[in-house]
């Protein structure tokens, strides 16, 4: 706790009439020029920034406002959770309370002004918790959001456009020859347009109804191997054809930029369904899938009565996602999918559930769930107290 030795004050309010006399009124209860100084040498004893006196009579009123309240309601905080809740307010300053009482006496604090203060704004939050707790929620994509807040520092985002051009092993090997020559001259494409409308005659990505066009993207999403491809180009050129299970993928750079850092991905929630083939009924298929899921969990319904093979669903580190993987979930957003093909000519319809930094992964989702629901609650209490500042008769204020 900072020094609380401060200079003996007298409200200058207060000079030509009795400490004790009213400064402020709210419906009829009275704050007096006493209250205001005790409450502007406590506020100072604790660092508080700002115009002091004009924060205590804020402060003073609101706490006239909260006590009448409590009161409609009838409630009333006990003398043991009193005292215990100014230990705790000395124990912040490693004093115990009476160490604590001392120290404000020196400075002209009355200890009834300390204990004034504690025990409104303590009972306070206890019916603020109580009746609006029931109230708050916070969903895993507010838990996430929260977690993902960015952190001091830069980081690199990508804009790119993807070609993804399946070769499957059972492929005729003609064709599977002239697929990686088509590969070998898309490489060498610079313009934008040009890689678009390749996109959509070869890509076995939904994104080839975008030409391939990407938004942009975390380059820590990619897998090192291709990061390192990418940062070597310029814009508009494209990597060189890049191996991957059944089939062949290569990146158009369309834009590179810094923007405020995020917290690591440490654990990918993802799930894939095995559509077998031929191609055309897997696209089919694919389709239909798409059709009855919005969320990860749709899903195991879409597998019940399948084979378990045909959905896996699990939570890895980004280094063991499996091959291709990791590349082709890049661009997504949770509950979103893209397609990729399979050894058997069809397709995995492939799923990004969430990307967990380590506050979530390692199980402090419970404390961004109560710093959420708290902020829930500052809303409530806000919200109540204007409303009941707008009832009010506050004169002098």
């Amino acid at each position: 706790m900072a020094a609380l030795a401060l200079a003996a004050m007298a409200p200058a309010a207060a000079s030509a009439q009795s400490a004790f006399s009213p400064a402020i009124t709210v419906d009829g209860a009275a704050i007096t020029y006493w209250e205001i100084d005790q409450r502007v040498r406590l506020l100072q004893a604790f660092n508080t920034p700002g115009d002091l006196r004009e924060v205590a009579r804020q402060q003073l009123v609101e706490e006239r406002l909260k006590g009448a309240e409590l009161e409609r309601q009838g409630l009333t905080l006990d003398e043991a959770g009193l005292r215990e809740a100014q230990e705790e307010f000395a124990g912040r300053a490693n004093l115990t309370l009476e160490q604590f009482r001392a120290q404000l006496s020196q400075d002209g604090i009355a200890p009834e002004a300390f204990r004034d203060y504690v025990s409104i704004n303590l009972a306070w939050r206890d019916y603020i918790r109580a009746r609006f707790g029931p109230q708050t929620s916070a969903s895993e994509e507010d838990i996430l959001r929260q977690a993902m807040r960015p952190d001091p520092g830069q980081s690199t985002e990508l804009l790119l456009s993807e070609i993804i051009i399946a070769t499957p092993p059972q492929m005729p090997p003609e064709i599977r020859v002239r697929a990686r020559e088509v590969s070998q001259q898309i490489a060498a494409i610079t313009s934008a347009d040009e890689f678009s409308e390749a996109a959509r005659q070869v890509s076995a990505l939904p994104s080839r109804e975008d030409g391939g066009r990407l938004g942009w993207v975390p380059v820590a999403n990619y897998p090192a191997p291709i990061v390192e491809q990418i940062l070597e180009l310029s814009p508009g050129q494209v990597t060189q054809p890049i191996q991957i299970p059944n089939g062949i993928a290569l990146f158009q750079l369309r834009g590179q930029r810094e923007v405020d850092s995020s917290p690591a991905i440490v654990e990918i929630d993802y799930a894939a369904f095995a559509i077998p083939g031929p191609l055309e009924a897997a696209q089919e298929a694919a389709g239909a899938v798409a059709g009855r899921v919005d969320v990860c969990d749709d899903l195991y319904g879409v597998a019940q009565g399948l084979p378990p093979e045909r959905l896996v669903r699990e939570a890895v580190a980004p280094a063991a996602l499996p091959d291709g993987y990791a590349a082709a979930m890049a661009p997504l957003d949770g509950n979103e999918y893209t397609l990729l093909p399979r050894a058997d000519g069809g397709l995995t319809f492939l799923m990004l559930c969430a990307r967990r930094p380590a506050a979530v992964a390692s199980g402090d989702a419970q404390e961004l769930d109560s710093l959420l629901r708290g902020a829930q609650l500052q809303r409530y209490d806000e919200i109540l107290l204007a409303e009941l500042r707008a009832q009010a008769i506050i004169t002098g204020e």
